[in-house]
């Protein structure tokens, strides 16, 4: 978590701080759009500032928000950024995004409508039919008039993508080969971390930025807790990530793809809001 929000500062990496300006813009639209609101859900809330600065706009009145997040120090941290405003109700979900939106399900609810957040570009580290599944959940997870807000980053050239996933100061790099220090200390790998290096490619045939750990020699990997014992050669590579890029649209296409019914579009410096709605 604390890497990821090292690489949102960075300048390369303008998804995190576009999106933040559009939210910032767009936040009264957003919520006359979805009125009345009682229930806001974010999956992946990082830091807490985006939704902080959405909430700035949000008209007066209680309101529950529910915050899904794998990772314990992101709840916490977004947590303690809404917790001044009194007329929040936070309740922090340490799972998936599935299991929290079903936990959510289950749980009472106050009259009003339901907004869940899906921003980051999260949506880019599915697969195109993972994509649509997951969207699928969430629309499942819905009842009618029920809104979806989800921010998309937009296809732009190769040049600047590499430099957003493959940053001159090497935090991407950080990032990418904490898997690695990750497995070692919770599976007990033997992962030698000076004998990987991190790569990444924009696959434009599939409009996806690939991270990649490459091999730097022959060496022979262990993985006991997931009773694993792999030979890799120069040069072979791990692929841990992906993460697509968009049109404009192409994102209301997919949303639209998984039964909801396009509201509206922002854009801007190519990044994408699409407010949609279950009908």
């Amino acid at each position: 978590s604390a890497l990821f929000e090292a690489i949102c500062r960075l300048p390369w990496y303008q998804i995190t701080r576009t999106e933040q300006r559009l939210l910032e813009r767009r936040a009264r639209d957003i919520f006359s759009l979805v009125h009345p609101l009682s229930t806001l859900v974010e999956l992946g809330p990082g830091s807490g500032l985006k939704l902080a600065a959405l909430l700035s706009a949000r008209p007066a009145g209680p309101m529950t928000v529910h915050l899904v997040d794998v990772s314990g120090a992101a709840l916490d941290a977004a947590g303690r950024v809404l917790a001044s405003d009194a007329d929040l109700v936070v309740v922090p979900h340490e799972a998936t995004y599935e299991a929290g939106l079903a936990e959510i399900s289950r749980g009472p609810r106050a009259r009003g409508r339901m907004l869940t957040l899906v921003l980051g570009s999260n949506i880019g580290n599915f697969d195109p039919p993972g994509a649509d599944a997951f969207l699928r959940v969430v629309r499942g997870a819905m009842s009618k008039g029920d809104a979806l807000l989800l921010g998309a980053d937009l296809a732009k050239p190769e040049a600047d993508l590499l430099l957003a996933y493959d940053d001159p100061l090497g935090v991407t790099s950080a990032f990418n080969m904490n898997l690695l220090v990750r497995a070692n200390g919770e599976l007990d790998a033997d992962f030698d971390l000076g004998g990987f290096v991190h790569r990444a490619i924009w696959n434009a045939d599939a409009s996806r930025i690939e991270m990649h750990l490459v091999s730097l020699r022959q060496q022979r990997v262990r993985v006991p807790a997931a009773d694993l014992d792999i030979t890799f050669e120069a040069g072979e590579m791990i692929w841990t990530e992906s993460s697509y890029k968009y049109s404009a649209g192409h994102v209301v296409a997919m949303v639209e793809q998984a039964g909801f019914r396009t509201v509206h579009q922002w854009s801007e410096d190519g990044f994408a809001l699409t407010l949609a709605e279950a009908p």
